[in-house]
């Protein structure tokens, strides 16, 4: 199973969370984050890591948690959480059930900064190394207890695993029957290539990102899942008008990308599935 340190766990989800506060300060914010500043801190972030993918990321996954609450999910589940604050600022049902799931440290850090704060729904935590099988086992069945129809994220957290390891809880939650649906996002190998470049320098040895599948969403339908939604990072970045002027120009005249097939391309996108 993939090992990753949870000071390179850390560090990225501070990037994160600094790309939200970023965004929330702009008056023409595509969502607002009154967590995000204190939650990030005061490090500072990769200048080699452009701000519009996490942010866009951010918007399409909030808009698909509410896609998948209108249509009847009773619970989510937010696997490597990291900083994320969707159960403090998403209006969200009082009764919803929200469970996270990361390292101590991130959980500790987490409580801390927002000791004072009140979800807008049912909010749990639980210190778990999730990249462990058998702790992550356990963790399934507590945070599963009790639901119907549970919606699960992995923002951010797939691309730094060993494709062994993406497998595994791919094959874990597929056996599942209280989980509805699963939103990953995802590269192609060009993409992660890309994102290596930008990254490496900033990680801890061996925490690199390393999945990007040449087989992309064919992938989890090899395990048992089928796509509900699929949204390409691009597009969603120049509907949202966050795409640089001449990346938006050249997407607009390249050729579609296939998921399944992405070749040489550098796609990356957002993926709500469903068991099939």
């Amino acid at each position: 199973m993939s090992n990753v340190h949870e000071s390179s766990v850390l560090d990225t989800a501070h990037w994160v969370a600094a790309y939200r506060a970023i965004e929330s300060s702009r008056s023409d914010a595509i969502f607002r984050d009154p967590f995000a500043a204190r939650l990030a801190g005061e490090g500072a972030v990769p200048k080699t890591v452009p701000t519009w993918p996490m942010v866009t990321r951010t918007k399409v996954i909030d808009d698909l948690v509410y896609t998948a609450v209108r249509e009847g999910a009773d619970r989510v589940l937010n696997l490597a959480a990291g900083l994320d604050s969707r159960p403090y600022r998403l209006q969200l049902p009082a009764l919803l059930e929200w469970v996270e799931g990361d390292f101590p440290s991130m959980v500790e850090r987490k409580e801390r900064i927002l000791s004072t704060d009140k979800p807008v729904c049912r909010l749990r935590r639980e210190k778990v190394d999730l990249t462990d099988s058998a702790a992550r086992g356990a963790f399934l069945d507590r945070a599963l207890d009790g639901a119907k129809n549970a919606l699960v994220i992995t923002e951010g957290f797939l691309i730094y695993l060993e494709d062994a390891a993406v497998t595994a809880i791919a094959k874990d939650l597929a056996k599942r029957h209280e989980v509805g649906s699963w939103i990953i996002d995802l590269a192609s190998p060009a993409m992660l290539r890309m994102l290596q470049r930008m990254t490496d320098p900033y990680l801890a040895a061996g925490d690199r990102m390393k999945f990007g599948p040449a087989n992309g969403l064919s992938f989890f339908e090899s395990l048992g899942w089928k796509p509900r939604e699929i949204l390409t990072m691009s597009s969603e970045a120049k509907r949202y008008k966050r795409i640089p002027f001449m990346l938006g120009l050249l997407q607009s005249v390249l050729p579609e990308v296939d998921p399944r097939r992405p070749g040489k391309h550098r796609w990356g996108g957002i993926i709500r599935l469903e068991r099939a």
